[in-house]
């Protein structure tokens, strides 16, 4: 079913602006056929933030924004899915064009600026499916006119605690003026002090919900040792490294597209994000797993990953050119990977490499 999915799907969302293209992709997940997933190798099961992944492949914040199609997502077999980013107002985001595909690079620009319906929507979205499962981590993020910035997070761990299985305080956006200043050592204390005093706060009626940072590859070396240090002594539950870069490598092929303004993510952001989950890791020092996010395109990459310091990966971007079928096409590579070394499961191979990787010359 996938399959034919794909061969249908891809080459019909070319044809059309990168965005119109996208909403038609959250349309037809929802049309799909409500048919279970194959179960996974148990092999591939992992234990992170206290909760038990059927698989460590799951989709990216950005994609289901407004927690559409959670559930068509996890039935096409993905481990988890995190909606969002939400704010507390809904907004609009910023002026369209704001999506473009870099196709000779595999790559995507956005400058989205948190478009989403408003934590109002959302909830009442991820109310409904409460009792289908599954684990669904909830993005979330300020708004941009927001006076009090801090407090917008708050709020919306406070009100999301119920529905969410986790949540991910997203302060590496480039695309909301300010927002990457919250990784500022100080105000990044602030910030992470007032979410789990918030967490901690609803606990009692919401159960124990796991927070987990969100980081941008575009740190220097110096502000992630702080970001590691305060996120490890304000104890969050995990990190996610990393969101999308400013930088534009000189290998990349388009050159006229490639001067959009925006985050880019997609293949040519593979190294930079995963050198920054081996720097990450190393910091970390085992206190709290990480997830692995940019540039995944095959199983040979999430195991790169996975070996640089991630214990599970997100994908996005590369769903654009290889379709759904890259998900399951990841599981089945990483399951071949164990059977074929001896291994039974991925925790012995996290972090192998990542003394390797931070040794080496920094990526272009």
């Amino acid at each position: 079913m996938i399959r034919a999915f794909d061969a249908f799907s891809l080459p019909l969302l070319r044809l059309f602006d990168a965005e119109d293209a996208h909403r038609l992709a959250i349309q037809g997940l929802r049309l799909l056929p409500q048919v279970k997933p194959r179960p996974d190798d148990p092999k591939l099961a992992v234990r992170a933030f206290g909760l038990n992944f059927p698989n460590p492949v799951g989709i990216a914040a950005g994609f289901d924004k407004n927690a559409e199609a959670p559930d068509a997502l996890m039935r096409l077999g993905f481990g988890f899915v995190e909606i969002g980013t939400v704010t507390p107002k809904p907004q609009a985001g910023n002026p369209r064009p704001r999506l473009f595909r870099l196709e000779r690079d595999e790559a995507v620009i956005n400058r989205m600026g948190f478009n989403n319906d408003g934590s109002e929507a959302v909830l009442r979205r991820l109310a409904a499916r409460a009792q289908q499962g599954g684990i669904l981590g909830v993005n979330v993020g300020a708004n941009k006119d927001s006076s009090d910035r801090v407090a917008d997070y708050v709020a919306l761990i406070e009100t999301f605690a119920p529905v969410a299985s986790y949540f991910t305080v997203n302060v590496s956006s480039p695309n909301t003026p300010g927002l990457r200043n919250l990784q500022q050592a100080a105000a990044l204390d602030d910030l992470l002090a007032r979410v789990i005093e918030a967490r901690e706060r609803v606990r009692p009626s919401a159960g124990d919900t796991p927070v987990l940072l969100k980081i941008a590859p575009d740190l220097t070396l110096g502000e992630l040792d702080d970001v590691v240090h305060i996120a490890r002594s304000r104890k969050v539950d995990g990190m996610i490294v990393a969101n999308t870069t400013l930088s534009r490598s000189p290998l990349l092929r388009e050159r006229t597209r490639m001067n959009e303004q925006g985050g880019l993510s997609g293949r040519p952001l593979f190294r930079l994000s995963t050198r920054m989950v081996a720097e990450t890791y190393v910091r970390a020092e085992g206190a709290f797993p990480l997830i692995g996010v940019g540039g995944i395109d095959s199983g040979g990459a999430a195991l790169t990953k996975i070996r640089a310091g991630a214990s599970l990966v997100q994908l996005y971007s590369a769903l654009i050119y290889k379709g759904l079928g890259l998900v399951e096409s990841i599981k089945t590579d990483l399951a071949s990977t164990l059977l074929r070394t001896g291994r039974d499961s991925l925790a012995e191979i996290v972090g192998a490499d990542a003394p390797t990787i931070t040794a080496e010359e920094w990526p272009v």
